[in-house]
């Protein structure tokens, strides 16, 4: 393995999941590591593990993204390192919680990290790389983004702000040197299972769940593609270019001077 740097990656959700394999893969590729996590304990088992394993550089940050005071100082860091060339927004939760039955502070919470902190640590790693003219976005969204029928209607609504933003941003961005990647997994082994309600991935069909590595790998399968929006588990690339293709034609048509003929009366 060569020592040569390909600059250092930072990873939200790191200390375990779906953020820590990308942490293995991303080091195994070449990459120096920043992990961020609020479990000091875990994220230095996965750097001292990923040390060991690569021989690459691991910082852990340890940081609560949902605290202001705390995420700045992420911002701030992603702003002032010009050696970060990758960053990887994976850290989030969700809920199975109809409105009818959720909390409406877990819910603003829920925001607050998925929506929230996303957007200001893209906002504070976007400019910084496109002055150096090279960089890498990679946003964690969720198949519910366009299924927000199947878990809780805030988690739904935030991943589908998630994968909005990517769009619009991969065409702000355009010749600028960064891209940006929306990664739609669907159900993942992950501990995410247990968080929302639903007692452990085991308890789902157990032909819906892909594991950590096979989503991770599959993603940066898509990356290397040149993919814009990866769905790991769809089997035909062409449904994804399909949609993509009528979303964009439909938009054509969304704005009139004139109401539709059924609207009027």
């Amino acid at each position: 393995m060569s020592n040569a740097s390909k600059g250092t990656a930072l990873v939200t959700g790191a200390s375990g999941g779906i953020g820590a394999v990308y942490a293995d893969r991303l080091a195994k590729r070449g990459y120096d590591l920043i992990l961020v996590a609020r479990n000091t304990d875990r994220l230095n088992q996965v750097a001292e593990r990923l040390r060991q394993e690569s021989g690459r550089s691991v910082q852990i940050v340890t940081a609560d993204l949902g605290n202001a005071t705390e995420l700045l100082q992420l911002e701030t860091r992603l702003k002032d390192d010009e050696s970060i060339s990758l960053l990887v927004n994976n850290a989030g939760f969700g809920s199975k919680e109809s409105i009818l039955e959720a909390n409406v502070d877990e819910m603003t919470a829920m925001i607050d990290l998925n929506v929230t902190a996303l957007t200001r640590l893209t906002y504070a790693a976007a400019p910084a790389m496109a002055a150096r003219k090279h960089g890498t976005i990679i946003n964690i969204a969720s198949i519910v983004a366009i299924a927000p029928e199947l878990l809780n209607g805030v988690y739904g609504a935030s991943k589908a702000f998630v994968l909005a933003l990517s769009h619009s941003l991969q065409h702000e961005l355009t010749g600028s040197g960064v891209r940006v990647q929306a990664v739609l997994p669907g159900a993942t082994a992950t501990n995410f299972w247990n968080i929302t309600g639903v007692g452990g991935h085991e308890n789902l069909p157990q032909s819906w769940v892909m594991s950590t590595e096979d989503m991770v790998d599959a993603s940066l399968a898509g990356l290397d593609a040149g993919e814009k929006v990866t769905i790991p588990a769809l089997q035909e690339g062409s449904d994804w270019d399909n949609w993509e293709a009528e979303r964009r034609a439909v938009s054509t048509r969304l704005s009139a001077a004139q109401p539709a003929p059924r609207y009027v009366r």
